[in-house]
């Protein structure tokens, strides 16, 4: 098997094994009947929240959850609705970050185009107009902790006394579509505010692991292992690159033709490794092609051993630039950078002459079909 191919394979299967938990994790959970722990955590909105913050709500729904788990994006907008639904019957709901953003690993970010920094915290608020506080404990996780949430999402609902009534799933239903057989917080909510007893008290808790500072490690392992992997080049000519633009993989194709004698290209490339690290798992691939002229080949290998690029790259066996304008795209007015998104097919679904943004491009491909940020 193709070392590279042999790497993909083996870092995903660990990937996966990490983000799912089905049990208690490193840190133990909070017990029914135990006292909310205070806690003292930033919001995105720059306020400051501590238990106080919620005296005069009868019941505190607190929802661990972030930005880059599938199973966590699939439940935000249940999320949200149960703070709508509840919000002016005495319940106050708030989400917490628990995630340290430096132990997400590139490849745990393959169904996302954010991490779980406080400044993206705030970009997926505004994007999914969440209607409750979302705070960040991401930088000592002291309150994560206490609480000891096994997955993201993972919801605790307390009393009035602030006395634990229930903690687990939201519900029964992973990704929408779909219709919960078992409405596990809404039940206990339910039962809270009709002064009853919440008759199924904990569940367990489908999602991805949490990120303690503890996994940095980690990180600086995957990165380790990528930086040994075998980066190569190969020449290609017209008929290549007309069979590149054809996609006829069935995989979401970004290309990207540069020189290293293109500084915005030098600058940008960076951008795309990072992007083939976060999606090669899924159906989705990377091609660079270097438009530097064929007796450079050295050159653009050693740029590209550099910078980790662990991918199809090429380089235009001929020395006619127009030729490989023609050959990409004819629309193309030939000033470099140039980049492409093509599904299977051949459908261009993106082209860009000059530097790309890179925040969008991350957007672009998670939300095509192909990809999606679902299980």
């Amino acid at each position: 098997m193709n070392k590279y191919f042999l790497f993909i394979f083996v870092t995903s299967i660990l990937a996966i094994k990490s983000t799912f938990s089905y049990a208690a994790g490193e840190h133990k959970t909070l017990e029914i009947g135990a006292q909310a722990p205070d806690f003292k955590l930033k919001g995105i909105d720059g306020k400051m929240y501590s238990l106080s913050s919620f005296k005069n709500s009868n019941i505190l729904a607190i929802a661990f959850t972030c930005n880059h788990c599938p199973t966590a994006q699939a439940y935000e907008d249940r999320i949200i609705q149960l703070s709508k639904d509840y919000s002016k019957k005495g319940m106050a709901l708030i989400a917490v970050m628990p995630n340290d953003p430096k132990s997400v690993q590139l490849s745990e970010l393959g169904y996302a185009d954010l991490g779980d920094s406080f400044e993206e915290m705030k970009l997926r608020a505004k994007r999914k107009n969440f209607n409750f506080p979302y705070l960040f404990d991401g930088e000592t996780e002291a309150m994560s902790k206490e609480y000891g949430p096994v997955a993201t999402p993972h919801i605790f609902i307390f009393d009035k006394e602030r006395k634990l009534r229930y903690q687990g799933r939201i519900d029964d239903v992973e990704k929408p579509p779909g219709t919960p057989k078992n409405l596990d917080a809404k039940n206990a909510i339910e039962a809270l505010l009709a002064n009853k007893e919440v008759l199924v008290k904990t569940t367990k808790v489908f999602g991805c692991s949490i990120k303690w500072a503890e996994k940095e490690d980690m990180v600086a392992k995957a990165d380790a292992e990528w930086a040994k992997q075998p980066v190569s080049l190969d020449t290609i000519d017209e008929a290549g690159l007309k069979d590149l633009l054809k996609n006829t993989s069935d995989k979401l194709r970004l290309i990207n033709v540069w020189a290293t004698w293109c500084g915005p290209c030098v600058t940008e490339f960076p951008s795309f490794v990072t992007i083939n690290r976060m999606y090669r798992a899924r159906d989705f691939e990377f091609i660079s092609i270097s438009a530097d002229n064929p007796e450079k080949k050295d050159k653009v290998l050693k740029f590209l051993q550099k910078q980790h690029a662990a991918s199809p790259n090429y380089l235009f066996s001929v020395d006619d630039k127009y030729k490989l304008i023609e050959a990409i795209d004819p629309k193309w007015q030939g000033a470099l950078p140039y980049t492409v998104l093509v599904e299977p097919g051949g459908k261009i679904v993106y082209a860009k002459q000059g530097t790309i943004d890179p925040a969008e491009m991350k957007t672009m491909i998670v939300d095509n079909h192909l990809i999606g940020r679902f299980y």
